[in-house]
């Protein structure tokens, strides 16, 4: 079977229309369609079906589709082993949640551009929903990405996991709420009547805290979405809710985060590659650096928060005078 129509159909998978295909292939939809049917003959038997206007994969062609997966990863592990022990040469694309960014790449990077002056790297912010799509359509290398034990993320059959580290999270309330709080650990159910605040990129946030909620048998009432966890603090403290901050993250005057048991809610941090991509070797040499010693537990980083450095400004600068009266 031809590599390139295995490639077009498992985008025809993904993306569900003949004319997405051609788009992302650059290629015409009549070609697409050509390719298509050439491969169904060569496999012989019916790849596709009409629905409606479109397309979609038979029962025979989403097997195929799932072969081609493994067919084509092989291919580039095989054709990047060819090259394994040349030094490391090229551009990593990472992408990935912030926190990731800091606590595992950027410690390596300079390690990384002493020993290996040929590699760099691009760097862009995305939550893990965003960063799968990229590597599926293969605009990443790299993924620094999350779940939590209450939300397992589904990354794909193209793509492939490592666990990183992980950190444990707590309920951020208003401290004085805190004080009254029964114990040191959380009861959720306390918490019933409050509004929740959750991440704004991300349904992992809702979903843990949707699961929690309805362990402790309440539906929460969620009506702020907040992708920074500073300002997620600054509303807590102005009395428009609670949500969930890591507990090993220092916080603010007037925030107390308290822990969770019963289930315990753990974020895990990934390294996600496409699958057969991990052996090139610019890639392999990173991937080397972020995993944990084999059979070693999972680190359990403090959560990193931008600390102000000491005032050593200058002078602040006069304002410029007034252009005099005419």
């Amino acid at each position: 079977m031809d590599i390139r129509r295995l490639q077009l159909l498992l985008a025809l998978s993904r993306l569900g229309s003949m004319r997405a295909v051609a788009e992302e292939h650059h290629l015409t939809t009549s070609t697409v369609s050509q390719q298509i049917a050439a491969l169904a003959r060569e496999a012989g038997t019916q790849l596709i079906e009409p629905e409606g206007r479109r397309v979609r994969l038979t029962p025979a062609g989403r097997r195929l589709a799932d072969h081609a997966v493994v067919i084509l990863a092989a291919v580039e592990s095989a054709r990047l082993d060819l090259d394994a022990d040349a030094e490391p040469a090229g551009t990593v694309r990472v992408g990935g949640f912030a926190t990731g960014i800091r606590v595992s790449l950027l410690p390596i990077v300079a390690e990384l551009a002493r020993r290996f002056p040929k590699v760099e790297f691009v760097v862009s912010e995305y939550e893990p929903i965003e960063a799968f799509a990229m590597l599926t359509a293969d605009d990443l290398d790299l993924a620094l990405t999350y779940d939590y034990n209450l939300a397992p993320a589904s990354p794909g059959a193209m793509l492939e996991t490592v666990p990183l580290w992980s950190i444990r999270w707590g309920l951020g309330v208003p401290s004085a709420a805190a004080r009254d709080t029964a114990g040191d650990a959380a009861a959720l159910s306390d918490f019933a009547g409050h509004t929740w605040i959750i991440n704004s990129r991300n349904t992992a946030d809702e979903d843990a805290v949707r699961t929690l909620a309805a362990l402790s048998g309440f539906t929460p009432r969620i009506a702020h979405q907040i992708d920074s966890l500073d300002l997620v603090e600054d509303l807590i403290v102005a009395g428009f809710g609670v949500g969930l901050l890591p507990l090993e993250r220092p916080t603010g005057a007037g925030v107390t985060v308290l822990p969770l048991r019963d289930p315990e809610v753990v974020l895990t941090a990934y390294a996600v590659t496409r699958i057969g991509r991990a052996t090139w070797p610019p890639l392999r040499a990173v991937l080397d650096r972020l995993r944990p010693a084999p059979g070693a537990r999972l680190p359990e980083p403090r959560w990193p928060r931008p600390q102000a450095a000491p005032d050593s400004s200058p002078e602040p600068r006069q304002p410029l005078p007034l252009p005099p009266d005419e």
